[in-house]
């Protein structure tokens, strides 16, 4: 039997969050800089995926918070599509990924799998493993 056990935090992109709902991640998805900034106090992150402007902490900033605070935690960035400045601002950060907020979904969970190390197709069969077997993954 195997367990996930990544944790992943997307915040002001839940369309984005849910295209991950088949990897065998945990999805922790938030609305605001706020409600994550709580998140990322109370549990444990491994990555964490983040529109730059958020409707409570504009302009980057939750990212630089997270770049600063959790240097090792790889980050993504979704920007404003064809927002130069953005993704300039974003990868000066030292974010580890800058994707444009139109991206296709099958792109952006291949980016994920190949930022926390695992494989994209043997990825969705554990999902689907897991899901076909109750909740119990085996190996």
């Amino acid at each position: 039997m195997c367990v996930v056990g990544k944790n992943i935090l997307v915040v002001g992109v839940a369309d984005k969050g849910n295209a991950l709902k088949e990897l065998p991640v945990r999805v922790l998805i938030m609305d605001t800089g706020s409600q994550a900034i709580r998140c990322l106090k109370e549990e444990r992150i491994d990555t964490v995926i983040s529109h730059w402007e958020l409707m409570d902490i504009p302009a980057g900033r939750f990212l630089k918070n997270v770049t600063e605070a959790k240097p090792s935690t790889p980050t993504i960035a979704f920007i404003k599509s064809g927002d130069i400045d953005q993704e300039i601002a974003a990868r000066r950060l030292g974010v580890d990924v800058v994707l444009s907020e139109d991206i296709d979904d099958g792109y952006f969970r291949d980016v994920v799998c190949q930022l926390l190390g695992i494989s994209a197709v043997a990825s969705v069969q554990m999902a689907n493993d897991y899901n076909d077997n109750g909740g119990v993954l085996i190996h």
